[in-house]
């Protein structure tokens, strides 16, 4: 093993949440939600899984990451671009064969006159607002499209849109007032599917509309508060590389931000904010030995992390020896949860420093570059 840690991505788990959501949103379909290479984990790896499993519509942030994607997906899959286009864009999105989100009347006057030239309609998706005050189309903007409907004349409407701001707090009231808002909006575009629920929207007491876009559930975080009901899709375990005794007293990492007050066995592994691993977990994150929670000591470093692992018994310690950091006993929920953020930001940040191992799934294959062989 040459690299710091292992991560395991199980493919299988992720086709398995794909369809437990799909279960759950019936009759509404399941959009996958890929950008950021597949929340880290790798976009056309996931897309295959996802694809395998009965998914028609993929989903990423960028057009730079539909130019990288669109390559690997049949071409009855529609891929569509969140961000929707710049300035300039249009005709490298059109090249693409990605169909873009407009956000703005500006954009869909763009997108517009580039399907006037071509003569003829060009697929869109129309976002509005409904309360989160980020992208899409406010309500000005809605009554302007409205009131010239020449620029719709020139577009393949294909799905109006909008996205809940509190759908992983179920009790929040702007999630009814949000979906209230949807439907009056969508009323005026009549026959054009409608998707406004995420992963969290996905386990409200409601009807889903059309198209339900799904994300960090599909990748095994909790889609709202509560239990989750997901299967994980990641686990990280690395190695111990060096184990110490020190005396009472002595200071441990960068700083000396942590002293023992007992003689104590300190073990390092080679897992860093590099990694990923946040720096703030310093002091109170942990990793668990033989099901042992070992406490991080002393600041995380660039390339390591120091764990008190004295409470261990002595045959589990080691050179070598392994040490969950994602797993059984320590959800990806459970790492944000102690680095005070959310499991969307620890999943995406995970490094490609570490070995990757794909477990079998639907049309997931390995990647030489950065995953172990099958004989391994």
């Amino acid at each position: 093993m040459t690299a710091g840690a292992v991560l395991t991505i199980d493919f299988e788990a992720l086709a398995a949440n794909y369809r437990l959501l799909c279960r759950k949103v019936a009759p509404a379909q399941v959009a996958g939600v890929v950008k950021a290479d597949g929340y880290g984990l790798g976009a056309a790896k996931v897309a295959r899984t996802l694809i395998g499993a009965g998914c028609r519509h993929l989903f990423v942030a960028l057009l730079g990451e539909a130019q990288v994607l669109k390559p690997d997906l049949p071409g009855d899959i529609p891929l569509y671009v969140l961000n929707g286009l710049m300035p300039g864009a249009e005709a490298q999105c059109l090249a693409i064969g990605a169909i873009p989100v407009l956000n703005s009347l500006d954009q869909i006057e763009r997108w517009a006159t580039l399907a006037a030239a071509q003569g003829r309609k060009l697929p869109g998706v129309l976002q509005v607002d409904t309360g989160m005050s980020r992208m899409g189309m406010p309500a000005d903007e809605i009554d302007a499209l409205l009131a010239a409907p020449g620029l719709l004349e020139h577009i393949d409407l294909r799905l109006i849109m909008s996205h809940l701001a509190c759908a992983d707090e179920p009790a929040d009231s702007a999630n009814a007032a949000q979906a209230s808002r949807f439907e009056a909006i969508t009323a005026r575009f009549p026959g054009v599917p409608r998707a406004l629920d995420n992963s969290g929207g996905a386990f409200l007491a409601r009807g889903h509309f059309d198209i339900v876009r799904a994300g960090i559930a599909m990748y095994g975080g909790a889609p709202s508060d509560g239990a989750n009901p997901m299967q994980a899709v990641v686990a990280l375990e690395a190695r111990i590389a060096q184990l110490r005794t020190i005396p009472a007293g002595t200071g441990v990492g960068y700083g000396l931000t942590h002293h023992v007050t007992r003689e104590s066995r300190i073990a390092t592994i080679p897992v860093g904010y590099a990694d990923g691993w946040p720096r703030c977990l310093g002091n109170r994150g942990s990793g668990f030995i033989a099901g042992i929670r070992v406490p991080v000591v002393g600041r995380v470093s660039m390339d390591s992390i120091t764990l008190d692992v004295t409470e261990v018994p002595a045959e589990h310690l080691y050179p070598g020896a392994p040490v969950e950091l994602i797993g059984p006993h320590q959800t990806l929920d459970a790492v944000a949860a102690d680095a005070g953020t959310i499991s969307y930001e620890i999943l995406t940040q995970l490094s490609r420093r570490y070995e990757r191992v794909h477990l079998p799934a639907l049309a997931a294959e390995h990647d030489t570059r950065h995953d172990r062989s099958s004989a391994a």
